[in-house]
């Protein structure tokens, strides 16, 4: 058998979906790396399809060129294609498709492949499925920099209370508590009083910041569904340190909107709306 053929097996068994022929056709101890990954073998090779297929179950290589490159070695110029009704890094499927262009490097030596390494875009995939790309530092000084998610209920009540829970926790634990997070806050949305939430992660420590019209609304998290699922996780193995807490607003100023003709902010609840020019004002946001 060819280096040709040996890679173009290589493509197939991923167009097949089959992890198993993937890894076949490496030598042993043969590796990949990509742009996304550290270098892997074996099993780690078949986990990596696997966690691609679940994002993507209709995954796909178009095969643009593919051709030997000297003793050895082959480059396959390809496009993926694909469509994401699957979790993607710990993230809710977006629905979207994707086509990304990369070229594969392999390396093979007469027991198979040796090295696959891979070259693309590792921004095209994310912008495809509308996702924010950040990069900022962990730590500069006193600052220290992470991420955020807010849900809202579309209300726009004055918060009569806030719960905020902080959780600490090992970095491995990160996507257990994330989706159990997202569980807690799509049930938040049919409770009552229920406001909005934002969840900030900072380094190794989480921060949820709810809003509810009163505080009695809070305790609705007791009583059953994701939170209790995740308050019994806690108790058991899951973060390091964590606290709850209900916090009562000392008070609440008025929530001031500009006009757009006038330039002049308004108490938007005192001028039921309307700018003292006259002018209707824009409608409010929500709270929180």
């Amino acid at each position: 058998m060819t280096s040709l053929d040996i890679a173009k097996n290589y493509l197939d068994a991923w167009n097949a979906h089959d992890a198993d022929a993937i890894v076949k056709t490496f030598a042993a101890g043969g590796t990949y790396c990509d742009p996304t990954t550290k270098e892997i073998a074996g099993d780690e090779i078949a986990a990596n399809a696997k966690r691609l297929w679940s994002a993507f179950p209709d995954l796909s290589f178009e095969t643009v060129s593919i051709a030997e490159a000297g003793a050895g070695r082959v480059v396959a110029e390809w496009i993926m294609k694909g469509t994401n009704t699957g979790a993607f890094h710990g993230l809710p499927p977006t629905g979207h498709s994707i086509s990304l262009p990369g070229v594969d490097v392999i390396e093979i030596g007469v027991d198979g492949i040796r090295t696959v390494t891979g070259y693309f875009d590792t921004r095209a995939v994310p912008d495809q499925l509308g996702l924010q790309v950040l990069v900022q530092p962990f730590k500069v000084g006193p600052f220290s920099f992470g991420n955020s998610v807010s849900v809202q209920s579309g209300k726009k009540t004055k918060p009569g209370a806030f719960g905020i829970t902080t959780i600490w926790n090992p970095d491995a634990q990160t996507e257990e508590i994330r989706a159990l997070t997202r569980a807690t806050a799509t049930e938040m949305l049919n409770m009552e009083g229920f406001i909005g939430v934002s969840f900030f992660r900072i380094g190794g420590r989480g921060v949820t910041l709810s809003a509810w019209e009163k505080p009695e609304h809070v305790t609705q998290l007791r009583k059953g569904g994701a939170h209790s699922d995740a308050m019994r996780k806690f108790w058991a193995e899951l973060s390091d340190s964590a606290f709850t807490s209900v916090w009562i607003p000392d008070h609440i100023n008025p929530l001031w909107v500009r006009c757009t003709v006038c330039r002049k902010m308004n108490d938007y609840e005192k001028n039921a709306g309307v700018c003292n020019c006259g002018q209707p004002l824009p409608e409010a946001p929500s709270y929180f």
